[in-house]
């Protein structure tokens, strides 16, 4: 899964709109949503280890 965010993250900073905003801002914006992906990774694995899962 973190291979699929640094290859869309760099993909968006070559190609997409973030190649139109300042490095920083890209790299805030990525650092945000591979935080949140942490957490719903979090979140979901202690969810299937309480036996909550499907």
């Amino acid at each position: 899964m973190l291979f699929l965010v640094v290859a869309l993250f760099l993909f968006g900073v070559l190609m997409g709109t973030a190649g139109h905003v300042p490095v920083p801002v890209t790299v805030v914006a990525g650092l945000a949503i591979l935080a949140w992906l942490v957490v719903f990774f979090t979140k979901e694995r202690r969810k299937a280890a309480k036996g909550g899962g499907r």
